[in-house]
């Protein structure tokens, strides 16, 4: 049973032993007091369960270590230990400000329908440097429509109710990647996303990091989107998907094109043009394959 008021943070590790003391630091300097953390040591074989040992002699944080199973299911087992009405997830590389909680729990009482509370966010490198990343337009409500088209809710900004996450049963496990995405637009179909305009967290950018991935986030991105809409064809308008698809296939000629693979750039990028041809990033990918620019 949920503790009313509670937040249980999870934060899923492999192999972190490098970073986790600064995560963990985040997260129990939170203003906010009424919080647990369970740690999911995913089969670490560094140093990481003694670098936790202090946090957990302080009995604010519990250590659930399993065999090596892989991020999806780590987080999902997280989820079932949390005692919390409200789950936040924080990586092991990432880190929270110190009023993250506070302004969060305060916005689910905006409106009981919201289902997840994000924010902006900033990054930075393997040093704790800043790292500058483009822009990007976050909305909140009811987003599934703009949600579509990409995902901009940083997994390290989210907290949401208990009770929705175990609605959608959570995190996909036939997902390897791209599965706080697929979280998302489940739940956005039949809840409000509240957007913080504020970087209430760091996300960590470095070497070797699965987000970097692209092909095999590409592949999961597609699979997840094909299933989405075909399981929930009536929660956006013709337009919207239109839009969605010819993002991802200009998205995935874009990475062709700079792997050298042209010709699978263009079959992309005219998949892209059956759904939105006059979609101005699509033409403007093709003026550069074109000219070598990719």
């Amino acid at each position: 049973m949920s503790e009313k008021g509670l937040v249980s943070v999870v934060t899923a590790t492999y192999n972190m032993a490098g970073y986790i003391a600064e995560t963990m630091d985040s997260i129990l300097g939170q203003d906010y007091a009424n919080l647990e953390s369970i740690v999911i040591d995913d089969g670490s074989t560094d140093n990481t369960a003694e670098v936790l040992e202090p946090y957990v002699a302080t009995g604010r944080v519990r250590v659930v270590r399993q065999e090596n199973a892989g991020q999806t299911v780590a987080k999902n087992r997280g989820i079932a230990e949390a005692r919390g009405e409200f789950i936040a997830f924080c990586d092991a590389d990432d880190t929270w400000r110190q009023d993250k909680l506070t302004q969060q729990v305060a916005a689910f009482g905006l409106d009981e329908n919201i289902g997840v509370v994000f924010s902006d966010i900033d990054c930075m490198d393997g040093n704790g440097d800043p790292y500058e990343i483009p822009p990007m337009k976050r909305v909140g409500g009811r987003i599934t429509g703009a949600l579509l088209k990409d995902n901009f809710i940083p997994f390290p900004t989210s907290i949401a109710r208990a009770h929705v996450l175990e609605k959608v049963n959570g995190f996909d496990e036939n997902l390897t990647m791209s599965i706080d995405y697929d979280l998302w637009l489940r739940i956005s179909v039949n809840h409000l996303m509240h957007h913080i305009p504020e970087p209430l967290a760091k996300y960590r950018i470095w070497e070797g990091q699965m987000s970097k991935k692209m092909g095999e986030r590409l592949d999961n991105f597609f699979k997840l989107l094909d299933r989405f809409l075909a399981e929930n064809p009536d929660c956006v308008t013709q337009a919207e998907k239109d839009q969605a698809w010819a993002h991802a296939f200009v998205t995935r000629g874009q990475w062709h094109a700079e792997e050298g693979r042209k010709s699978d750039a263009w079959s992309d990028y005219k998949a892209a043009m059956g759904h939105r041809f006059l979609d101005e990033r699509l033409w403007r990918r093709m003026g550069a394959l074109v000219l070598g620019r990719d």
